[in-house]
């Protein structure tokens, strides 16, 4: 049964890193592939960064072998974190992060009419100013038209009014017009733990009883998890997830074919034979950052059980996060961070994977 890495995006000399892609299926059955390409020897996080775009024209079994640079040098720091969607008028919605200083990173949009050959000016998607993390490939439109990012917060107002580092929240901005304005949820989230929980890097998936299903990476050994039943205007009193995980961030996605949702996490579990290790603060100190196995299950009850979990990945010295989820036909496309050992670090190589939809059910 298929299941192959059919593109390798390792760091090289003036490419220091390649992370957090996102996927789009274009009119002509192309698929279009968008992620943070780094630039100069740094792969810090502001460190700079512009958004490259390759394409498969075979469902993802090859691809293209230039990079093509569609967001170039924006940014006081850089660009990342890519977010593709097919809106429901038919445009392609690119979203990302603009990052400027460590209070100010906030989501944009860019839009593109011809299946990704031009793309619009950027907009703002921030309700507020601050500092946000939008998670790869989490941007979410619902049946009923509305577009939701859901995205943690990082930064408060201290006692004079000025913007500040600090804190951790998840909130959502909401457009109820295809992105032309944006407001935000009327409710925000973290667990209700002493100290800094460190949630972050939230992503939702919409239920068949019109439910969302808000889920956040968080220092606590866990997941952690919320419901909103007002298409993500107020959130239920969060709590922890079945999903043990480091300071890691999850991808769920409903499979077209089946209906069924598809979860992708580091499962800290010990059933996968890696031998145990110590969480500090949601992370492990050592080259894979805790961020291995790369497990995946199948849920056919909209979340309330999860089957047929299988690791995708197991190297101990590597880490494998950021996950993007495509479907084609027949076959699942994972795009991750995969580096580690001695050669890179966690976030500095991306692969793509081709997995047969079967095998999730094996």
């Amino acid at each position: 049964m298929e299941n192959h890495i059919s593109l390798e995006l390792s760091h090289q000399v003036g490419n220091s890193r390649n992370s957090e892609g996102s996927f789009i299926t274009l009119k002509d059955g192309r698929i279009l592939f968008a992620w943070s390409r780094y630039r100069g020897a740094s792969w810090a996080d502001e460190a700079r960064a512009d958004i490259a775009v390759r394409t498969s024209s075979d469902g993802g079994v090859t691809w293209t072998a230039e990079d093509r640079i569609i967001i170039r040098d924006e940014g006081d720091q850089n660009v990342m974190s890519t977010a593709l969607l097919r809106l429901q008028d038919g445009r392609i919605a690119l979203f990302y992060l603009r990052k400027n200083s460590d209070i100010d990173c906030c989501p944009r949009m860019i839009l593109s009419s011809d299946e990704g050959e031009t793309w619009s000016d950027s907009a703002l998607c921030a309700a507020f100013p601050g500092y946000f993390c939008l998670l790869n490939d989490q941007a979410v439109q619902l049946r009923s038209g509305r577009i939701i990012l859901p995205v943690s917060c990082h930064t408060d107002i201290s006692a004079g009014g000025a913007l500040v580092p600090g804190g951790s929240s998840i909130v959502c901005f909401l457009s109820d017009d295809a992105g032309r304005s944006w407001r935000a949820s009327q409710s925000r989230w973290a667990p209700d733990r002493c100290g800094d929980p460190g949630v972050a890097e939230p992503g939702i998936v919409e239920r068949g009883d019109g439910n969302l299903y808000c889920y956040a990476r968080t220092k606590l050994g866990r997941q952690w998890e919320s419901i909103s039943r007002d298409q993500g205007e107020t959130w239920a009193p969060p709590q922890p997830s079945r999903f043990r995980s480091p300071a890691a961030p999850m991808n769920i996605k409903r499979i077209p074919q089946t209906g069924d949702l598809l979860v992708v996490w580091n499962d800290l579990t010990p059933r996968w034979g890696i031998p145990k290790r110590k969480l500090v603060k949601g992370w492990i100190k050592d080259s894979s950052w805790g961020r291995t196995p790369l497990v995946a299950a199948i849920s056919r009850d909209e979340g309330r059980s999860w089957r047929h979990a299988r690791a995708i990945e197991t190297d101990p010295g590597r880490g494998f996060c950021y996950i993007a989820i495509h479907f084609t036909e027949d076959a699942v496309l994972l795009a991750y961070c995969c580096g580690g050992g001695e050669q890179s670090g966690v976030l500095q190589d991306l692969c793509i994977r081709r997995v047969e939809r079967e095998w999730f059910y094996e």
